[in-house]
């Protein structure tokens, strides 16, 4: 193996890294607050990359018609929660929040997909409709069954992941998509190549997880998110609402989900169930962080990367084979190591 084939499998090791660590990053975020093993992230991820492409067609994508139905659902349960509790007097309020704003947005990204928009600003709608899909996903299946036992929830996870790719495949079709590349140029130094699409992809990433480092240290709701994970029964008392915490959790992980669909659109052609393998090696790297460390899963994110990477130049047929059994010695370290503690009744 030569040097420049060695940097380029490190250069495309990195760059599928960085794709995984949000990925990584949403799920310890989610399982930190919620218990909830996200199972249907990737499925996020194949919705950011399919609405990109439908806009770069210019025609309205499938996230609308999902975005209005379950905007609708979610109203519909608020108004029976609120009728159940008689109090008819928060009914405007929620039907504003959990229908009528999605609606608002649905209508104004169909407008703006039939304008011809620049690239930027299709990524900006991209993420604009993929990303409330994650609250409306939390208060349609998850809320109500906030105080299930872990093993309830990944069940009901691994349900929502049948449920939302067959809508994949009812609102975007079984065609595949791939989207244009961000820059197509390149720089040469010595026998290195360095490809402006993986720079773009690695610090675009790290720029966000910067972000979201700082909104957990610096902003009224992120120390609400740190506490509700460290201690939801404490944050419970102190008077921070898990419903809300729940949502916004969803909400932040949707965004790097639907980010992380933007981002790999430009390297692999995406169909409506590619998103489950993708989300799959962001798991791997988030169980080696334990699902609570989040600068762990990071690493891991990106040791899958480079596994991944190097095992599709020595052995492509098994390079998901190699991957995926990462998990095993981390599993098993883990098992020997950390203490046992039974479900809360």
């Amino acid at each position: 193996m030569s040097f420049a084939i060695f940097f380029l499998l490190v250069q495309d090791g990195v760059t599928n890294g960085a794709i995984y660590a949000l990925l990584a990053l949403a799920l310890v975020l989610v399982f930190a607050v919620t218990r909830v093993i996200w199972v249907p992230s990737g499925e996020f991820v194949a919705y950011g990359t399919l609405t990109l492409a439908g806009l770069q067609l210019g025609k309205p994508p499938g996230a609308l018609g999902l975005l209005v139905g379950m905007a609708a659902v979610a109203g519909l349960m608020e108004t029976y929660a609120c009728l159940r509790r008689r109090e008819m007097a928060r009914i405007p309020r929620q039907l504003a929040l959990w229908t009528a704003l999605p609606l608002l947005i649905a209508t104004a990204g169909w407008w703006l997909a039939t304008r011809g928009p620049p690239f930027w600003l299709q990524i900006v709608i991209t993420l604009a409709l993929v990303t409330p899909l994650g609250p409306l996903l939390y208060r349609v299946a998850y809320q109500p069954l906030a105080e299930a036992s872990v093993l309830v929830l990944l069940i009901v996870s691994v349900a929502v992941h049948f449920a939302l790719t067959g809508l994949g495949l009812w609102f975007f079709g079984a065609e595949g998509s791939r989207t244009p590349p961000f820059s197509t140029a390149s720089w040469q130094i010595g026998a290195m190549t360095i490809n402006a699409q993986s720079a773009t992809v690695v610090v675009t990433s790290v720029v966000l997880i910067a972000a979201l480092y700082g909104f957990f240290g610096r902003t009224l709701f992120g120390k609400a998110l740190r506490a509700t994970a460290l201690n939801r029964v404490g944050a419970r008392l102190v008077g921070i609402s898990p419903n809300l915490a729940g949502a916004l959790t969803f909400t932040l992980a949707t965004l790097l989900c639907a980010f992380s669909g933007v981002l790999i659109g430009p390297i692999t052609t995406v169909y409506y169930d590619s998103g489950f393998l993708v989300s799959l090696k962001g798991f791997v790297g988030a169980i080696i962080g334990g699902l609570v460390s989040y600068p762990l899963a990071a690493a891991g994110a990106l040791l899958v990367g480079l596994l991944e990477a190097f095992s599709s130049f020595w052995a492509s047929g098994f390079k998901e084979v190699i991957v995926f059994t990462l998990i095993i010695p981390v599993l098993l370290w883990r098992s020997l190591t950390a203490h046992h503690h039974e479900d809360e009744e």
